[in-house]
């Protein structure tokens, strides 16, 4: 009887040693099964955490925006597929506040605009006397971010006609801000030509509405939201001024983020003819620090379900791998590069 029990008791630690020698094992290979190492200093890795999901944070825009829409978009849809990271969405003041979230890491991810990361990227304009901001990379550039100049006043039939008139410039520091001083300076105007006010497209579709000014910035996929209400409420119609194919080449110039665009009739109500004029480009970014196999995990989940985004939000219409490197103003991470590589868009 000893010796069956001596011997039992035997068994039972061999198979506990046993155990604990497959749990260490286990452990260590979990690291070679992901098939990607980790990097020191700061830069990027390529594993997310063990056991756990990446909480990624969006940093968008206002409620009223379509970057606070499409970043809920994007967590409604690829959450349920993402195994590496889970998608939650912030409003902000958008692309300059988006990037100093960035850098104080408060979020991990943000839409921007592409001329503001070129900004950022380069310490100039509305990064002007800071340092260049480049723990950060870019997964792919997203949808244009039309340079829409809007106005209720027949009198306002070219840009010149704003002379002396009451204009929305951008809110002050704001994207919209930088592009209208750079337009105005193309025209040999400076915002001391007009009434400057310094508000938002929304507030300015108010304002405009109630007849205290006569024309403003939007810088927005068209067609934008409060433009829409404007058209359709106002009583008036609306028009959308044409920029000239020279001041637009001296733009793209000047400024390599614009590109020309064209605004099709009908896109707003009372909208009859088609208005030329310039974009920028909405990206997707991120911190450098974000692990490489989340980037990529990401960028595949937006592609491969680009039809279930398009359904809920029209910009993921124009989503696509040549979209995708059209207008990237700041290095990509390296995620995104490996996606976009193995695609042959870059």
């Amino acid at each position: 009887m000893k010796k069956k029990l001596a011997l039992l008791l035997a068994l039972a630690l061999t198979a506990s040693l046993a155990l604990t020698g497959c749990g260490n094992g286990s452990s260590s290979s979990g690291g070679s099964n992901s098939g990607g190492s980790s990097t020191s200093g700061g830069s990027s890795t390529s594993q997310a955490p063990s056991g756990e999901k990446l909480d990624i944070t969006i940093a968008t825009g206002s409620t009223s925006a379509n970057y606070f829409a499409i970043g809920n978009v994007m967590a409604t849809v690829l959450n349920p597929v993402l195994e590496l990271s889970e998608i939650g969405v912030t409003a902000t003041g958008a692309s300059a506040a988006n990037v100093q979230m960035l850098q104080d890491n408060e979020v991990n991810f943000a839409i921007i605009q592409n001329d503001v990361a070129y900004y950022a990227q380069t310490g100039t304009d509305l990064f002007d006397g800071q340092d260049p901001y480049e723990d950060w990379g870019a997964l792919c550039a997203m949808y244009d971010e039309v340079v829409q100049v809007f106005t209720l006043n027949p009198d306002i039939q070219s840009f010149t006609d704003l002379k002396g008139k009451t204009v929305s410039v951008g809110a002050s520091g704001s994207g919209d801000n930088f592009a209208a001083g750079q337009i105005f300076a193309e025209f040999g105007m400076t915002f001391d030509d007009v009434n400057p006010v310094y508000q938002s497209y929304s507030d300015s579709a108010e304002g405009m509405k109630d007849g205290k000014i006569d024309a403003a910035f939007c810088v927005s996929g068209a067609p934008t939201t409060a433009l829409v209400d404007l058209a359709a409420t106002a009583n008036k119609p609306l028009n959308v001024i044409t920029l000239e194919d020279e001041h637009i080449d001296n733009l793209m110039a000047d400024y390599p983020f614009y590109a020309k665009t064209v605004i099709p009739a009908g896109t707003y109500d009372g909208l009859d003819r088609d208005v030329t004029t310039v974009s920028i480009r909405a990206m997707l970014v991120c911190r450098s620090d974000v692990p490489e196999n989340v980037v990529y995990e990401l960028m595949t989940a937006m592609f491969d379900n680009q039809s279930e985004l398009a359904a809920s939000h029209d910009k993921f219409k124009e989503l696509s791998l040549e979209g995708a490197v059209a207008g990237v103003s700041i290095p990509y991470h390296p995620g995104a590069e490996k996606y976009l590589t193995e695609q042959g868009a870059i």
